[in-house]
């Protein structure tokens, strides 16, 4: 008969324990509130079974406060790893079930070690936030764990991915961890992020503001910018981390994977020969125009709420990862204002950093006009895509579609920002200004002596359009590599980037640039 020692049974009993999370009536509560637990949102994220915990009987140090009757194992955060779709990550989920979540020294610890662990393997890591904040018990230790997670989600960040889950309460410091990775997922109705909450916010401001209203998922995306995508459910914010998990590399030295498709890379849509109107002013929906080029018409939006001018997401191209920046027409005229610029400039730096080529479609009429835009720094945003386009180094492919406009055509990856492939269709329109513009400036005194102005306008319309505007016009200058029909598409840009795929730019040696923030 084998004897089990007694010590092990304490510690079989305790990891037991962990797995329960704050007991059978806070998980019930939990799942009563529209979330799942921590274990639970693992199952999900995870392939099925996958997950391998570490740190399972950690527990926290402090005795004051009545806490040395509360040193639950594993403390309140779930640590680890395990693949999706085979891929290995690295996770964490806080567990508002125990003690609310909060961090603690040991809670905070437990975290920095699962990211100095994918660091040194180079793989991503995804963090499952749901906590109330600092462990008020354990005072400043509490606030050095956070700092602490901050400088490692720095160091990891353009080394490693990092995924943000906001799925309950992220209020206070605790916003900075989130905020300091590449994407952010929020979860309507059940997450919110704040600085402060409603009651301080009323205290000094006199506002009267819910939780949803003043740190809800959409304000989030669609005002401050700060949430990439929003799901209705904890499933379905889960299952979208699985899909743009797809589209991303392991690390900075990989490329992204690729996934062989059965969509025609040679097929010729011919829907793009008439989807851009005739009329300049007319406008039209670019993810149509998105969806018609890449393979099997699927596209991942990112900060589909923010910014609607300017669209970004991924796709691919012959089964190649793609990064898609597309003016857009629907919104605004598509032209460049503060948050678009901000917009892109975010994401082109994150396809530089991990090695996905980047697709421009332009249709951009120039930046917005007006004292708010002058005021909030449209000068600094628009510097930002600037610079974010000529510092990057991956595969650069661009299509002029219709309009390309004085300073907007500089910005948005012309063949000037180093460009590897600067396409346009035939509709494109490349001046310093739209033609109705430049003609009423330029021949303002011929055309108003003109027996019919109206007449005299349109012809010297035609002729300016003609001469300066034609995309042929930059062609002749080597400024466009060629004028294709727009059925063409496709093909020339999975052409194009299997040609400049293994591409080598580089930038001057330096510590790092100074991106105007």
């Amino acid at each position: 008969m084998t004897v089990v020692d007694p010590k092990i049974e304490e510690l079989r009993q305790k990891r037991a324990e962990s797995h329960a999370g704050g007991g059978p009536e806070r998980n019930k509560k939990q799942q009563e509130g529209g979330r799942m637990t921590a274990y639970e949102r693992l199952d999900v994220l995870l392939d099925p079974g996958s997950f391998r915990e570490l740190d399972a009987f950690v527990t926290h140090r402090i005795s004051d406060f009545g806490m040395d009757k509360k040193r639950p194992p594993g403390d309140s955060v779930v640590t680890g790893w395990g693949p999706i779709n085979g891929r290995l990550v690295y996770v964490y989920s806080q567990d508002f079930t125990v003690i609310g979540g909060s961090l603690s020294e040991a809670h905070a610890q437990k975290i920095c070690k699962i990211m100095d662990m994918a660091m040194k393997v180079g793989a991503p890591v995804i963090g499952l936030n749901d906590s109330g904040g600092a462990r008020i018990q354990e005072g400043v230790l509490s606030l050095a764990g956070y700092a602490e997670i901050f400088l490692h989600n720095t160091m990891a960040s353009g080394v490693i991915p990092q995924i943000s889950l906001i799925m309950g309460p992220c209020a206070g410091g605790a916003v900075y961890s989130p905020a300091l990775t590449d994407f952010v997922v929020m979860v309507n109705g059940t997450s919110y992020m704040y600085i402060t909450g409603p009651d301080v916010v009323k205290a000094v401001t006199h506002e009267d503001v819910t939780h949803d209203e003043l740190g809800g998922a959409m304000v989030h995306a669609s005002r401050s910018g700060v949430c990439h995508m929003v799901a209705d459910t904890d499933q379905q914010a889960l299952l979208l981390v699985r899909e743009l998990m797809s589209y991303l590399p392991q690390n900075n030295m990989e490329d992204p994977p690729y996934i062989a498709t059965q969509d025609d890379p040679l097929r010729a849509d011919a829907e793009l020969d008439t989807i851009v109107p005739e009329n300049p002013n007319k406008p039209y929906d670019v993810k149509e125009v998105i969806k018609h080029i890449v393979d099997d018409g699927i596209f991942l939006e990112i900060h589909e709420n923010y910014a609607m001018n300017v669209v970004v997401g991924f796709a691919r191209l012959g089964g190649h990862s793609v990064g898609v920046v597309a003016n857009q027409p629907q919104v605004l005229a598509g032209v460049l204002d503060i948050g678009a610029s901000n917009k892109a400039a975010r994401f082109v730096r994150f396809c530089d950093a991990f090695n996905v080529p980047l697709i421009t479609l332009v249709d951009v009429p120039g930046y917005l006009p007006g004292t708010a835009q002058e005021y909030g720094g449209i000068i600094s945003a628009g510097a930002k895509l600037l610079y974010a386009y000529c510092e990057a180094t991956v595969p650069k492919l661009t299509v002029t579609l219709r309009k390309s406009y004085g300073g907007a055509y500089c910005v948005m990856s012309s063949k000037h920002l180093r460009g590897d492939l600067n396409l346009a269709w035939p509709s494109a329109e490349i001046a310093v200004m739209g033609s109705d513009g430049a003609v009423g400036i330029i021949f303002r005194r011929e055309i108003e002596s003109a027996s019919d102005p109206v007449a005299k306008k349109a012809e010297l319309t035609n002729q300016y359009r003609y001469k300066f505007a034609s995309p042929y016009a930059a062609a002749e200058r080597g400024y466009i590599d060629d004028v294709i029909e727009p059925h063409e598409t496709r093909a020339r840009l999975i052409n194009g980037l299997e040609v400049f795929l293994n591409k080598r730019d580089s930038n001057p040696a330096r510590k790092h640039g100074n991106i105007p923030l």
